[in-house]
């Protein structure tokens, strides 16, 4: 009955099309990859606190811990009285391999030689809960590379893939996101819906001449423009200058990013209309 109402109503009824379809199968994989990333994150956030309780030392002679080789030592001495008491040839030979030569037998050494000072505490729970961390997150990358793959493949003919700077993951939220750009008769209509539209405070006579974004709509489409924002205005000339005489003008770092954001959109929707 709903269904028949609707259909005797007099609204204008447009059919949904492949590529709304397609759009909608995209917006999912956009989704599931930022759930997906912000799970390890977490993850990784929480294994640099179990290191530094455990082998604190260990941050100040490696560029990152979430490396490879850093991760297979890790599983195997989850802790620096573990480091400390295994055999040299057996541990040089785990960093080296593990890390193509990167790191050598002289930075084993060294790791070796700080884990014997270390203050770390050795907690058995602890060392245990840092190598099921380490697996979860090993889980995470295959998953999210899985991911990634699929996203690529559908927005590889993308015209927003040929914004310097913006990688396709990000070119594909904005996709998904937005869909239909005919949708949108302009580009503030698109500000809009992503929420980063400026409001405006008043009360009686009295208007606020600081106005702050309006942060409705999708959280994910303002996301992918800000992040965007931030690649374009460090590397890309055009806007590099843009975001710059933002700056010159007073205004704040993320006011000047958001006028970035704006302009960028603008040349996306230009893009996408006119392919």
């Amino acid at each position: 009955m709903t269904i028949a109402a609707i259909l005797a109503s007099n609204l204008d009824l447009t059919p949904y099309t492949h590529d709304a379809f397609q759009n909608e199968e995209l917006k999912s994989l956009t989704r599931y990859h930022f759930d997906k990333v912000r799970q390890r994150a977490k993850l990784k956030q929480s294994l640099a606190g179990l290191v530094n309780i455990l082998f604190p030392e260990l941050e100040s002679v490696v560029s990152t811990l979430h490396l490879n080789c850093i991760y297979s030592m890790l599983l195997k001495y989850p802790s620096a009285k573990d480091i400390a008491k295994s055999r040299f040839d057996i541990f040089a030979n785990l960093i080296e391999s593990s890390s193509n030569g990167r790191l050598d037998k002289m930075k084993a050494k060294e790791i070796r030689n700080l884990a014997r000072k270390s203050v770390g505490v050795y907690i058995s729970a602890k060392s245990m809960e840092l190598k099921h961390t380490i697996k979860l997150i090993q889980i995470l990358d295959s998953e999210i590379e899985e991911i990634e793959e699929q996203i690529q493949a559908q927005v590889q003919d993308s015209p927003i893939t040929t914004i310097p700077c913006i990688s396709f993951k990000m070119a594909a939220m904005i996709q998904a996101e937005v869909g239909d750009f005919d949708r949108f008769s302009s580009p503030d209509k698109i500000l809009a819906f992503a929420g980063l539209s400026p409001t405006t405070y008043q009360s009686g006579n009295f208007i606020s001449s600081k106005a702050k974004m309006d942060k409705r709509g999708s959280k994910y489409l303002r996301y992918a423009l800000f992040i965007s924002a931030q690649y374009v205005s460090l590397w890309c000339p055009v806007f590099k200058d843009y975001y710059r005489k933002k700056r010159s003008e007073g205004k704040h770092y993320f006011v000047a990013l958001s006028h970035v954001a704006k302009k960028l959109l603008r040349i996306i929707c230009h893009l996408q209309k006119n392919r």
